[in-house]
Formats: C-alpha cells, sequence, structure tokens
C-alpha cells in the first residue's frame, strides 16, 4: 500500500534523537551517573516478540471483538487478577483461560473465544523475533557483555514454560512462572542480577511497560522503554559503545514469492547506470509496503532503491510504476522534495516486471504518528511542516511542469468513487453492507466546487523523510496513486491515523490519545492550517473527505487482501487482513453520518425545513427480488436545493443486516428468557423484598450482556465512534425500543431503562472524563444506577424554570438545599448517583439560573421521605421517592459543564430520550393487542366466541389504525432526529408525545375491557400498562405543553396551505367562516 519505513539512516537518525534526548529528557526512567556497561537484560513481550497488547489489537479486530477487551483483561485486579497469578504459575492453562474468558466476555458484554486468542498468542506466526533485536543480541556478546532475559511468562498445557527464543542467546534466563515472582517486584530483578554476578549500575533493562522500568530504575538500574524496537537499539547503541544495527533498517532477505533473477538484475546496472567495481551485488527486501515490492541495493559504492510492480494478473491501472516515476522526476525539477530517480526500466524480460531506481536517501522516517520522545512543540513543527510541503505539493505549476496531462481535469471525486468501486468489485471476495451504503452515498454527496492540483493520494506521515536536525521534509515518497485531482483528498488522508488506534495493526494510528497534549493538530486544525497556507476559505465539508478517504483505504485493503490469498501480496501482514476492509468501512460510513448531522444543522433558520412524507423521490436501485415489498427507502438523486436524507425505515424488515440481527436476537431472548419469568417477577414486586433487586433481572442482565444486548439506546449521534453503545441510529432503535416496550422489566433487562439512559447520555455529553471514569463507566457496565431529581412538589415543574432548590457555592464546595419528588430509581439500593438540578443564581437571565451537579447517594443530607406509587403501584425496586436535601455538599468539580448551564443540560439530557417513552408505548399496545386477539378467540358470550361481535372487532380495528398511526409518526420522529437533529424535528417530537401516551392507553383500555375483571388483575400486564400510559401524560411533559408547541409552531408555518380570510370583493360566493 505504500513504501513505508524505507530510507532509515542508522547514524544520522541516532545523532538526533540523542540530541533531543539530552535537550528534552527522553520519557524513560534513567539511572544517572556515567558507568561502564557489563550486562543487558531483555524483557521478552513487546521488546523481543510482539506484546500480548499488539497480538490482542490484531486478533480482537479479526475476530470483531471490542478493541480493547483483551488488554483490559489483562490488567483487571493487578497483582491478584487472573493473569498475574498465571505468570506467576499459580494457575493451569485451562484454569486461567475458564477464568479469563469470563472476564473477557464480561468486559466486551459478547462471548469472548480466549482459546482462539491464546493459540495465537503461542503460535510460531507471532513469536518470530525481531530481526532487529536478534543482531543487536549478537553484536552485544561478540562485545564481551552478558546478555539475559527477563520475563513475566507462564507454563503450556504440556507443562513447559512459554519461551519461544534461542536460550544459547543469553547468559541467564529469569522466568516469572519458574520463580513464582513477577515484575515489578523488585526481588526478581535482584535475582536476576544476582544470576549476572553484578550491581544495578552495571546493568540496562529493556521493557515496554512503564511501571516495569521504574521498578527497575528504582534499584539503580539504567532503563530504556521500548516503543519501536529499532528505535531501543539505537538508544542501547548510544550507550554500549558498540555498533548495534549493521545492514539496512526493515529489511530482510527476499521472500521467496518475491524473488527477482539477481544476476540479470547486476548486468542491467552495470549497463544503465555504469556502475562498476568489486565484489557481490547486496538485494534485500524491505520489510513494509503493501501494493509495489521494493528492494534495497548496494553494488559497489551505490546505494539504490528499487521499485516494482507484483507478479501475477493485476488489476487495470494499478500499480502503475511508470507514472510514479513521471511525477517524481517532474516535481523534483520543479523544486518539490522527492528522492532522485535514475532509471525506468519497462523491458519485463530483465526481473519479470517493469521497475525503476532511485537514489537511497538518508533521514527520519516516523513510524509512529504520535511522535512518542518528542516535546509536543517538537510534534506541532513535525506536522506543520508536513502541512507546508503538501502545500507546496498542491501549488505546482501544471503546465509549467508537463503535468497538466498526467491526469483528467474535473470530477476527481466522482472518477474516483467510480474507480475504487470498479476495483473492489474486482476483489471482493464477501459482502459489506457499510462499502454497499458508501458506494451508493457517495455519488450524490461530490462537492460541487473542486480545484484541481497534483495530488499526492497516499500522503501521510510514514511517506515522508525528515531532515535529522530539524522539522523539514527532504523526500515525500510513494507516488503510485499520485494523478490530477481534488486536494481535499489529500488533506483528508492525511487525517486518517486520527481516526485509528494506536494498537491498529495496518496503521497505527493515535485515536486513543490525546492530541492537543501531544501538540499534534486535530482534523479540524490540520485542514484549517492547510487552507489558510493556501490562501483559501475554510472547508465545511472535511467530513466528506474523510469519508470518502476511508472508503479507498477499505477498497486498497480489499486488493491486499485478494492478492494474500493468491500469494501476490508484497508484505506477510497482508494475509491477516481479511477484517480490515470493513473496519475501514464503517468509519467512513460514521463520517457520512456526520456530513449529514452538518448539513442539516446549517440550513438556514430564516427556510423552514420543507420535508417529504413518502419515499423520496427520483430512481433508486432495485433493493428487494421483484413482487417482493420492501419498508425501506434508500438514499437517492438529491433535488437541488437539497442533501439527500437516507430513507425511513417503516418496519424490520428495513434494517440493516447488523440491525436485523440485534432486533431478532431481542425478540427471540423475550420469547425465550422473559416472558416464562414475568409472573415471577411480578410475584417478587409484591413481596417482603421488593425493595432489594430481584436475582432473577440480574440473571438476565448477564444473559443479556453476554448475547450483545446491552446498551443499545445511545444514538450514533452522540456516541459516533461507538465507544459507549452499539451505534444505533434513533430510528434503528425505535423499533428494538418497541420490542423492549412489551415488557415493563425488558428496559432494565438490556441496561437501557429511565432514568439512567438519560443520565448516561448526559454523561457522555457532558461531562468531565474525571466524572466519566467515576460514573459512565459502572452505569455502563450496569454495576450501579441513578436518578434525575427536578421535580419539586411546590412549583409547577413542568416549566423547567420554577424550580426553588438551591445549590451555593460555599468555601470550596457546593451546597444543596431542596425538596424533590416524583424522583424515580431513589429507592433502589444500588442508586449510587443523583444527577440534581437547582439554582446557581436566581438573579441571572430566566434561562441561567438552573445547573446541573452529581450528587452521590452517600453523601450527608439525603432524607428519602417515603416512596410514591402510581394508582397503588409502588413499582419497586427504584420506586418514586419524596426527597429533602440539607446542607449536602458536594465537590466543585462534581459540577456538570459549568454553573448556569442546567437548563441547557437538561434539554440535550432529552435528546433522543425525549421519544423512548413514545417508542415503548408502542409495544404496550402492540402486546396489549396481541393479548386481547387471543382472549377473544378463546371466549365465548352470548352463545358466539367474542371475536364474532361487531364491538369487539371494531375495537381491533380502531387499536390496529391508532398503533400503525402512531407507530409511523414515532418513526418520523425518530428519522427527523437522525438526519436534521433534535432541533429541527422538535415539532414530530411534541406531536407524538401527544398521541403515543393516548393511543395507547385508549388500546390498553379496549383489550381490558375485552379481558373482563381479569384484566384488572395482576395475572396480566395490561393494569401496569395502563397505569404507566397515563403517568407518561405527565412524566414526558403534561400533555397541554406539549399541544401548546405544537399549535406555536403550526401557526409560524407559513409554508403551509391556507385559506383567505375573507373572500375577496367579487368573488360572487358567500363567505366561509375562518
Amino acid at each position: 500500500m505504500s513504501v513505508r519505513w524505507l530510507f532509515q539512516p542508522s547514524a544520522l537518525y541516532w545523532a538526533w534523537k540523542s540530541t533531543l534526548g539530552r535537550q528534552q529528557g527522553v520519557l524513560r526512567w534513567t539511572h544517572s551517573g556515567g558507568h561502564s556497561y557489563r550486562a543487558v537484560i531483555f524483557d521478552m513481550g513487546g521488546v523481543l516478540i510482539p506484546s500480548p497488547g499488539t497480538v490482542a489489537a490484531e486478533w480482537e479486530v479479526q475476530n470483531h471483538i471490542p478493541s480493547g477487551t483483551i488488554l483490559k483483561a489483562l490488567i483487571r485486579d493487578g497483582d491478584s487478577g487472573p493473569w498475574m497469578r498465571f505468570m506467576r504459575g499459580e494457575m493451569t492453562t485451562e484454569a486461567f483461560l475458564e477464568e479469563f474468558g469470563r472476564l473477557c466476555s464480561e468486559i466486551a458484554k459478547t462471548s469472548v473465544p480466549v482459546n482462539s486468542f491464546f493459540s495465537l498468542l503461542t503460535s510460531e506466526r507471532v513469536t518470530e523475533q525481531f530481526p532487529v533485536m536478534t543482531q543487536a543480541i549478537s553484536q552485544i556478546r561478540a562485545g564481551g557483555l552478558q546478555t539475559a532475559v527477563l520475563t513475566n511468562n507462564f507454563y503450556l498445557s504440556n507443562g513447559k514454560s512459554f519461551l519461544p527464543l534461542d536460550r544459547k542467546q543469553f547468559d541467564v534466563v529469569v522466568e516469572s512462572c519458574l520463580e513464582g515472582i513477577c515484575k515489578p517486584d523488585p526481588r526478581i530483578y535482584q535475582l536476576c542480577l544476582q544470576r549476572l554476578g553484578l550491581q544495578p549500575p552495571e546493568a540496562i533493562f529493556l521493557d515496554d511497560l512503564g511501571r516495569n522500568l521504574k521498578a527497575a530504575a528504582s534499584l539503580g538500574i539504567h532503563t530504556i522503554k521500548v516503543g519501536q524496537p529499532e528505535a531501543a537499539v539505537k538508544e542501547l547503541e548510544a550507550l554500549v559503545g558498540l555498533p548495534l544495527c549493521v545492514g539496512i533498517p526493515n529489511t530482510r532477505p527476499v521472500r521467496k514469492t518475491m524473488e527477482i533473477p539477481e544476476d540479470a538484475l547486476e548486468k542491467y546496472l552495470k549497463g544503465s547506470l555504469g556502475t562498476h567495481g568489486t565484489g557481490p551485488m547486496e538485494l534485500l527486501q524491505f520489510d513494509h509496503g503493501q501494493s509495489n515490492p521494493t528492494y534495497y541495493i548496494r553494488l559497489a559504492d551505490r546505494q539504490l532503491v528499487l521499485r516494482k510492480k507484483p507478479p501475477g494478473t493485476l488489476l487495470p491501472s494499478a500499480h502503475a510504476i511508470e507514472r510514479e516515476f513521471k511525477i517524481m522526476k517532474a516535481l523534483g525539477n520543479a523544486g518539490v522534495p522527492v528522492p532522485t530517480v535514475l532509471d525506468l526500466c519497462e523491458d519485463s524480460s530483465i526481473i519479470g516486471t517493469p521497475f525503476y531506481l532511485m537514489e537511497y536517501c538518508p533521514g527520519i522516517i516516523y513510524k509512529d504518528p504520535s511522535l512518542p520522545g518528542l516535546e509536543p512543540s517538537q510534534r506541532q513543527a513535525i506536522y506543520a511542516a508536513m502541512n507546508q510541503v503538501l502545500c507546496r505539493i498542491h501549488s505546482v505549476d501544471l503546465q509549467a511542469t508537463g503535468l497538466d496531462s498526467f491526469g483528467k481535469q474535473g470530477d476527481y471525486i466522482l472518477r474516483q468513487v467510480q474507480t475504487w468501486t470498479k476495483q473492489y468489485r474486482a476483489v471482493e471476495t464477501s459482502s459489506i453492507p457499510a462499502m454497499e451504503r458508501l458506494i451508493q452515498w457517495l455519488p450524490l454527496h461530490i462537492p460541487k466546487q473542486q480545484r484541481t492540483t497534483v495530488v499526492h493520494g497516499d500522503f501521510r506521515l510514514d511517506n515522508l523523510i525528515f531532515h535529522p536536525e530539524k522539522a523539514e521534509v527532504l523526500a515525500v515518497l510513494d507516488w503510485e496513486l499520485s494523478t490530477l485531482g481534488d486536494p481535499f483528498a489529500d488533506v483528508a488522508y492525511s487525517c486518517l491515523l486520527h481516526y485509528l488506534p494506536s494498537s491498529f495493526p495496518i496503521l497505527r494510528g493515535f485515536r486513543d490519545m490525546d492530541v492537543t497534549q501531544l501538540g499534534i493538530p486535530t482534523m479540524e486544525e490540520y485542514f484549517r492550517m492547510y487552507c489558510l497556507q493556501m490562501g483559501i476559505p475554510p472547508i465545511k465539508n472535511c467530513n466528506f473527505y474523510m469519508a470518502f478517504s476511508f472508503f479507498r483505504v477499505a477498497a486498497i485493503l480489499q486488493g491486499v487482501y485478494k492478492r494474500s490469498l493468491t500469494g501476490q501480496a508484497s508484505s506477510a501482514i497482508a494475509e491477516q487482513s481479511g477484517k480490515f476492509p470493513e473496519f475501514m468501512a464503517e468509519l467512513a460510513w460514521d463520517f457520512a453520518i456526520k456530513e449529514g448531522f452538518r448539513v442539516f444543522k446549517e440550513m438556514p433558520a430564516s427556510k423552514p425545513l420543507v420535508r417529504s412524507h413518502h419515499a423520496w423521490a427520483g430512481s433508486r436501485p432495485q433493493i428487494a427480488p421483484a413482487g417482493v415489498r420492501s419498508s425501506s427507502t434508500v438514499a437517492a438523486a438529491a433535488a437541488p436545493s437539497q442533501e439527500t436524507k437516507g430513507g425511513l425505515i417503516i418496519s424490520p424488515e428495513g434494517l440493516s443486516p447488523r440491525v436485523r440481527k440485534l432486533y431478532d436476537r431481542l425478540l427471540q431472548f423475550m420469547k425465550q428468557n422473559l416472558y416464562p419469568l414475568e409472573l415471577e417477577l411480578q410475584r417478587h414486586q409484591a413481596s417482603a423484598d421488593r425493595w432489594s433487586p430481584s436475582p432473577l433481572i440480574e440473571d438476565l442482565k448477564e444473559k443479556a450482556k453476554a448475547e450483545g444486548l446491552w446498551n443499545l439506546f445511545l444514538p450514533l449521534e452522540t456516541d459516533p465512534e461507538k465507544k459507549y453503545g452499539a451505534g444505533l441510529t434513533n430510528m434503528e432503535y425505535a423499533h428494538l425500543c418497541e420490542v423492549m416496550g412489551m415488557s415493563l422489566y425488558a428496559p432494565e433487562i438490556f441496561n437501557c431503562s429511565a432514568p439512567d439512559t438519560g443520565n448516561m447520555e448526559l454523561l457522555v455529553r457532558y461531562g468531565t472524563e474525571e466524572q466519566k471514569a467515576r460514573w459512565l463507566v459502572p452505569l455502563l457496565e450496569g454495576r450501579i444506577r441513578s436518578c434525575f431529581a427536578m421535580t419539586e412538589p411546590q412549583v409547577a415543574s413542568s416549566d423547567a424554570s420554577n424550580i426553588e432548590a438551591s445549590i451555593r457555592e460555599e468555601d470550596g464546595s457546593y451546597v444543596i438545599n431542596g425538596h424533590k419528588w416524583w424522583i424515580t430509581g431513589i429507592l433502589d439500593p444500588r442508586c449510587k448517583l443523583c444527577v440534581f438540578m437547582g439554582k446557581t443564581d436566581p438573579q441571572a437571565p430566566r434561562h441561567q439560573q438552573q445547573s446541573i451537579i452529581l450528587v452521590p447517594m452517600d453523601t450527608p443530607g439525603i432524607n428519602i421521605i417515603r416512596p410514591l406509587s402510581v394508582y397503588g403501584l409502588e413499582d419497586p425496586p427504584g420506586g418514586h421517592g419524596e426527597v429533602r436535601f440539607k446542607d449536602v455538599r458536594v465537590p466543585k468539580e462534581n459540577i456538570v459543564l459549568g454553573p448556569g448551564r442546567g437548563f441547557e443540560i437538561a434539554q440535550g439530557r432529552l435528546g433522543p430520550g425525549r421519544i423512548h417513552h413514545c417508542m415503548r408505548l408502542i409495544g404496550y399496545s402492540e402486546r396489549a393487542l396481541s393479548l386481547m386477539k387471543t382472549r377473544v378467540m378463546s371466549r365465548t358470550a352470548f352463545g358466539k366466541p367474542l371475536v364474532e361481535h361487531g364491538t369487539i372487532l371494531a375495537d381491533i380495528a380502531r387499536s390496529r389504525v391508532d398503533i400503525e398511526q402512531a407507530r409511523l409518526l414515532v418513526l418520523k420522529a425518530a428519522h427527523l432526529m437522525d438526519v436534521a437533529g433534535n432541533k429541527a424535528a422538535a415539532l414530530e417530537i411534541a406531536m407524538i408525545k401527544m398521541v403515543a401516551p393516548s393511543m395507547a392507553y385508549q388500546v390498553i383500555d379496549r383489550a381490558i375491557q375485552a379481558f373482563g375483571a381479569a384484566g384488572l388483575s395482576s395475572d396480566y400486564p395490561l393494569a401496569p400498562f395502563l397505569a404507566w400510559a397515563r403517568a407518561l401524560r405527565f412524566a414526558d411533559g403534561p400533555d397541554e405543553v406539549h399541544r401548546l408547541t405544537v399549535a406555536k409552531m403550526e401557526l409560524r408555518n407559513h409554508s403551509r396551505l391556507q385559506e383567505p380570510a375573507a373572500p375577496r370583493v367579487g368573488d360572487g360566493v358567500p363567505s366561509r367562516g375562518v
């Protein structure tokens, strides 16, 4: 895919790094004072072979396991956790895998096949020692120093310890499982030193974990933190004063499938370049680069790099090394920093394919885009230089350089989408839903204004060679994908790594790091920097370009994977890449969704949003066989004045395959696990133990987690990276929420119940990292519950500005006083957090008086006065409480977003949660109607079955119509929230909150009437359904407020057809009353 890490020097690289280290203090634990070192001690995982974390990250991607699951399980419970006990030899392999598997499944909320991970971790494929370390150990021993390996390892099932190394490399081997102690226990370091016969200052220790290094440094051992093995060896080289890196970095013997005829090549080089001299030609292959195989050549005094096409049948126009040669030569003459190209050979008879030659260029290539070891200012300078050189490329005069015919001018993005779609189809191995959506979406959203410049096509940090002493780009590499096109495509492509995790095997990113703290510009800042340097207006639609870039990468990786199946790919890692195209495509689709949000949010308020209530006009692809009704619409050609908004899915059949699987699993779970237990759960709620959680509920929660039916509620807009939830849109969740509404117990079982859902969304949107760590994580994991305290008995709390509770600053804290009631969930013993709304400044403007603060429930001064009942229903164990807060003191850092932001937060908290109750009310109604139909078909009155009575049939018909009408309005509201935002959907939200509770009340009431007295009993869910449907006409805001909202918005909407207020003179028709 790229020429990565090819042109690293040896001495120059370390010279600069050591200089930077002296200037800034390299991030490692060091022992001061000059000493002569006599031994080097190596950790194993992460130093000599890949670390478990690296192996886990690759395995998780391939097996669709949530990122970070294995790592979280490895560190869970510290020294007493299963991983540390396993490495001390206290557990058998079988016992470890059983306990570790349960832990991983709990963290991932789905079944995790840890046996598969363990097999990979101990396989030969990932335990091959890094060549640079093997070479360094050999050189160290040749220089007269001792070597040791000090590793936290474990026993295998065969009783042998896991040490996939040649023991002959080391004078001493210390294994944790044999000794019964692990790093960072100081005793294991002392044991290693004792066996070496050395004092701590005489040894150097290499490890990849900070806590292990800190322990060693505390004893006086000099330490080196290993990020990249090559950089660590360079640092070690400077300390021991021995040459440890001989040869060319990042090269290896040529892979068997990539061998080329050396004799013919040597003869050609001597003839074409005039290279003469004695000694054999040296030929190595660079480790990385997924597309065009690249080789290092040393012949006499010349150091060259050869790039060739891969063998085998290739896609049309792919791997065009002739174009690479042409563009690099032209840009070099124009002053753009590129390697010096020497010769292009299009004669395939020499080595089997065309190739070209360039000079080997010394300098630094940064493999890790987070630039570890540098100061924030240095990182900023590196990225600024990267941005500047991109501006130089895009400023090249096309005519002056003869590049005006290097590619077609105009419609670049559309042609690229068509090209990569075609190439993706040619190498497709299975269907990727996100790719199918992108193939439809991208052509419909092409930017109208596009400049035309030279575009690199694969521009990112590790395709640049930097000066060893300053932030200056010496050469830009890998021009295979270059052409003429839209320069913003390059800018977006260079920001891909912002959205990839640092553990991603193909392209290491920094999504899981704080770029501001690192000094790296954000994606938005990088775009602004580019526009400023180019002297052009800021770009608004960067999300489109990010979606397009990830789409391209997905297509490229699909080609890499397809070639790996035939042995044509030029890197061993290509064979492991089968799951990566789908991962990239899903990232692309996330950006497509963000772009849709941006378009609607920027629509001018002066022009009311005009919405069509039918399927989008225009042609659309056939997505169902002829004669089969499709229940979803798809994005079609947008009207000239509007962006397309995506389709309204009116039944589960139209859901995407991923969401449909969730929907089907949810139905099955309810049928098999929940409905049979409802009577027992109801009996628990009526028992003396009702204020304690039911063990049955807790068991069902664990089952739901294991099946991935957990935290489904967080909308994609709030959680676009799917960090906390399932990544569903509001419309997708509406279909699942309806199913959950069919049982009063279901929402809690799937961790989708109020008020926790609103509180979790509040923390996701507005919480600090500390607040999230303390409250959000345990709420997401279902370990605690929460409540929301706003409603007050003394005032009409439907108007939030009326609340009287106070939040007063005093002595560095906030002191809370107030009287609240109808606080749902506060009686639950698991309720550990109260989200409290009160006034911090009664004199401020009306909507800036309120604040929201997080109150731990064990804070002194919280007094629960009594539980409140709804039509006699107490709703244990959470209940609804009346509570007094008297001089409740909480830290200032518990305030959310800042003083005076409470009204704003409360509105945001009611985002998607605004209609969750409406979604569930549809479920109430469907269950009630289903029970009613079953009842009337089995009962007889007045000489005939109830189902034959006309009044019963009329009630069934009315209920079906009422449900269908309400469902469509719910789905429309959810859809508009997705595509236009909550504010634009305000009318639909108010309408459905008017309609749904009353509709459900009527449908349930008809069912109760058909049941007779049984409908009033606790034997069926109808009575509690009716009670909660009635209560929601208050809990979700009183009907009067919603009616007022709808009427005001209707009167403001002048776009609807209106009758004249009075007839025109001379109409000759009677006056029509208005």
